[in-house]
């Protein structure tokens, strides 16, 4: 049996990699904070014959977040592949340039890459030992290339960057992928008049690429 876990499901990306995993056999458990609607997205997935599961947490609750997914291999016999794509909450997200950004301004966002090593501690040991497993990072393109308008953003993003691309380079030779994946386009409707737009679907693809074909990749960049 094979699993894996999506940290920060939601109804477009984490949907989509869910449908494109659940397609290949895999179990999906979903983690993000909204019970209801991660309880709908299991019903979506129920409905197409995939098993899928749900185990709210907060990433910022570093405690939650690792019984979540204690819980998760409890329920589904391990983690086979770790998504890590948490975003907040448009409108509720506080965005600065960085000259306006004070220390405030980056914990909220710095807090996703504490979230991201949480994570990564609670499935690791068991890829270790198995000589196998995937994790994948997910950023935004600021990550990469950075734009005023989102600085707070773009350098906590950098940040989580750096450290998966690291990871990657620690676990060479071990069995276990590590990766970042940097969407360079809005998903499913343009954040930003004239931006490239795509579809979730189109994107999700590139993580069953990472996890089968791909896996001496440190990074793969979705562009249009």
């Amino acid at each position: 049996m094979t699993s894996i876990a999506i940290i920060g499901a939601g109804p477009q990306l984490g949907l989509a990699i869910a449908r494109t995993f659940g397609s290949q056999g895999f179990d999906v458990a979903l983690i993000s904070r909204n019970r209801e609607k991660l309880d709908s997205l299991v019903g979506k997935l129920t409905a197409e014959d995939i098993t899928a599961a749900a185990f709210p947490a907060d990433v910022i609750d570093r405690e939650a977040l690792g019984q979540a997914l204690q819980d998760a291999a409890a329920r589904f016999g391990g983690i086979d592949v770790l998504e890590y794509s948490p975003v907040g909450t448009l409108g509720s997200t506080v965005l600065t340039t960085p000259a306006e950004t004070e220390p405030a301004h980056l914990q909220h966002e710095i807090d996703q890459l504490y979230g991201a090593v949480t994570a990564t501690r609670a499935v690791l040991p068991a890829m270790r030992e198995a000589g196998s497993g995937t994790l994948l990072y997910t950023t935004g393109a600021g990550s990469i290339d950075p734009v005023p308008q989102v600085g707070n953003v773009n350098a906590a993003a950098a940040a989580l960057r750096n450290w998966a691309i690291n990871l990657h380079k620690e676990l060479d030779g071990t069995g276990v992928q590590a990766a970042h994946v940097g969407i360079d386009v809005s998903i499913g409707t343009p954040a930003v008049p004239g931006f490239p737009t795509a579809q979730p679907e189109e994107i999700s693809p590139v993580y069953w690429q990472l996890h089968t074909t791909e896996r001496d990749r440190a990074e793969l960049v979705f562009s249009l």
